[in-house]
This record gives structure tokens, sequence and C-alpha cells, in this order.
């Protein structure tokens, strides 16, 4: 064996390993990033659970406000059936205002701002609401490590040949980046 010949075996077994440890790192970050979405995709159920519950509620105190109610409701049933996250941000930022001017109504109706059934649905979702920013943050930093790596070089070269793309961020608009606002009743 000629030491070209070692050389470029040498070689040639270094670039595999660098191959196979950078499709291994993909992999893990791609994972992590799905993990990361299923935890959101968890709270988001859970908020879209709460969602008919809150609007029996109000119904009962408020049925003139159709307009709000019926927002409330239909932004719900989009967001339960839309799996991009570029696009379900856009319908969960709506559904949190309109669920924002849902909770503004109880300061009109006494009565529904003394509901026990009313004020542990607030608690409920401000809980959810937490876990889903949360989820939220953890989701978008897994999601730029593995876009980081997916675009790096030398690991865009590995990422390319094995159908590695970009993740989308799950993203609300600016305005709504807090959670929504719920005052939470004193016992």
């Amino acid at each position: 064996m000629t030491a070209t010949s070692l050389a470029t075996g040498l070689l040639l077994l270094l670039v595999l390993a660098w191959a196979v440890f950078a499709y291994n790192r993909l992999v893990r970050l791609r994972n992590q990033a799905r993990t990361a979405w299923a935890d959101i995709d968890v709270q988001l159920t859970r908020r879209h659970d709460l969602v008919p519950q809150l609007v029996a509620a109000v119904q009962g105190y408020v049925g003139h406000e159709r307009a709000v109610l019926e927002a409330v409701t239909t932004l719900r049933a989009q967001a339960v059936t839309l799996t991009s996250p570029a696009r379900l941000g856009e319908v969960e930022s709506a559904l949190e205002q309109a669920l924002s001017r849902l909770f503004a109504l109880k300061e009109a109706y006494p009565d529904l701002k003394a509901s026990e059934n009313f004020a542990q649905l607030q608690r409920d979702l401000v809980e959810v609401e937490e876990h889903l920013q949360y989820s939220r943050r953890f989701y978008n930093g897994a999601v730029r490590d593995y876009n980081d790596t997916v675009q790096r070089v030398p690991d865009l070269l590995v990422a390319r040949g094995f159908g590695f793309r970009d993740a989308e961020f799950f993203e609300t608009d600016d305005a709504q980046r807090a959670a929504i606002k719920v005052e939470i009743p004193t016992s």
C-alpha cells in the first residue's frame, strides 16, 4: 500500500465519519424540534378545549354579544384544523385577540364576573397560556438550532443530500407576543 493510497483512504474515512456525525446531529435536532412542536400542540389542544366551555359560560350572561362569541368559535374551529406553524400562528393571534375581547365582557356583566365557573375557566386559561409561552420559546429555539445546522457549511451538504429542510417558526403578531391578559379573580 502506497502512502498516497493510505492518505486517500484516511481522508475518505474522515469524510465518512464527519458525514455520519453531521447526519446524526441533524436527526437529533429535527427530532428535538418535532418534540417541541408536540408540546405546543398539547397546549393548543388544551386551549382549544377550553374555548367551547368559555363560550358556553359566557352565552348565558351575554346572549346579545353574538359577534364576539361567533369570532371565538370560528377561530377555534380554524385553529384545530391547521398544522402549519406559520399559518397556525396567525390564527392563534386572532384567537388570542378574540379571547381578550371575550374576557373584557365581564366588566359589563357583573353576574358573569361573579360566576365561579367563569373564574375557574379564566384561571385554567392563564395556566395554559403560561405553558404555551414556554413551549413556544422552546420550539422556536429548537427550530433555530436545527435551521442553523441545516444552513451551515459544510453541514448543508449532508442536509441537502438527505432531504433536511428548514423548519417553520411558530410566531404570533408582535402585538400578541404576551399571553392573554386575564385578571385572576381573588377568592
